[in-house]
């Protein structure tokens, strides 16, 4: 890929055959000629995050590789960045729609499917703050459950992903969060409680093996109807 630097990597998950991910090679990969990134108000820094696998996207592929799929239902991903949980709900016949704001997400989850043998699947540009007319790319209809991993990175963020969910989620419907300890859950919950919805917290605390590094964080699951 012209201006940055990949990486292909095989990625276990119990319940699903191995996927293929291609990601970028670390955080230092950048390259915007056409001032794409900056435009949507992303940062150099903030730019190459997207592009990596990282801890917590991994245990939320996790958890929904042991749900049962049921026929009928809408999942929504939201930041979900090279979105592995995406593609093990794919690979299992979910009817999962994958959203996030950052221009190259598209490409690289097209890359991943195909490196994966799976069919195209539906991919929604994921801006929390935009409430303007849907176009083609835009997030379109209501979901029974959404999902995501280390979204709650600020208040603004946590806010704006509260109202998101608002507009796209389901009168009865689940939340799935994984949330490394952020700090910004209790505002985050407020909000989801003035939506109707219960909270139920988990401590997530698991040890160092010799492939993976020791995780602290909250799984989050609101529920409401």
């Amino acid at each position: 890929m012209p201006g940055y630097l990949t990486q292909h990597q095989s990625i276990a998950i119990a319940g699903v055959a191995c996927l293929q991910i291609r990601s970028l090679l670390d955080r230092q990969q950048f390259s915007d000629p056409q001032g794409v990134a900056q435009k949507a108000g992303i940062s150099s820094a903030a730019w190459p995050i997207f592009g990596l696998l990282w801890p917590s996207g991994l245990l939320l592929a996790e958890r929904l590789a042991l749900r049962p799929v049921t026929t009928g239902e809408r999942i929504l991903e939201v930041g979900c960045g090279l979105g592995l949980a995406s593609l093990v709900g794919h690979r299992r016949g979910a009817d999962i729609t994958a959203s996030d704001c950052h221009p190259l997400a598209a490409a690289f989850l097209a890359e991943n499917l195909r490196l994966n043998g799976l069919p195209a699947m539906p991919y929604g540009l994921g801006d929390w703050a935009d409430v303007s007319a849907p176009g083609l790319m835009q997030v379109h209809g209501l979901f029974g459950l959404v999902i995501g991993s280390d979204v709650l990175y600020d208040r603004t963020a946590s806010q704006l992903l509260a109202a998101f969910i608002g507009r796209h989620a389901e009168p009865q419907s689940e939340v799935w969060i994984v949330d490394p300890n952020r700090g910004n859950r209790v505002a985050f919950n407020h909000r989801m409680q003035d939506q109707g919805y219960s909270l139920n917290d988990e401590r997530i605390h698991t040890a160092a093996t010799a492939t993976r590094a020791a995780y602290r964080g909250h799984w989050l699951v609101y529920r409401r109807g």
